[in-house]
């Protein structure tokens, strides 16, 4: 007994260095859960926030674009669902509301450079000069 009662003001002793040292460790750890949060969490949760706000401002009439690329106008909305109607056939597609990935038309910045492929086109309507000289031997 008399040797355990000799330990226990030596282990008060060394504890008392350790628990200073703690705080800052502590502050920084706090520090990077609060940037985390601010740079990573918070973003996120203010697009789900817009993107369900997005949806559940649907419209008939609305020009939309689904998450799998299909664009067309909605012509109806239900609770968990909409159908739209695409291209100049009228084919009308029901989607639920969750794969809608965003509302209006698409504008020029959005579509792809398709300047090269006009080149092309020009390129095969000119008749090559093989073609002239076969046209000229028959």
């Amino acid at each position: 007994m008399p040797f355990s009662v000799k330990l226990l003001p030596l282990a008060a002793t060394a504890a008392d260095p350790g628990a200073g040292s703690m705080l800052p460790s502590i502050i920084m750890i706090v520090a990077m859960i609060a940037v985390f949060y601010f740079l990573m969490i918070r973003p996120e949760n203010k697009r789900k926030k817009e993107a369900e706000d997005m949806r559940n401002s649907l419209a008939v009439g609305d020009d939309i674009t689904t998450i799998g690329g299909i664009t067309g106008t909605i012509c109806a909305v239900k609770d968990k669902t909409i159908v739209i109607e695409t291209g100049a056939d009228r084919v009308r597609i029901e989607f639920t509301k969750w794969a809608v990935s965003s509302k209006g038309t698409q504008t020029a910045e959005d579509t792809p450079n398709t300047d090269t492929d006009d080149k092309k086109d020009k390129n095969k309507s000119k008749p090559k000069e093989s073609d002239k000289d076969a046209k000229k031997d028959k």
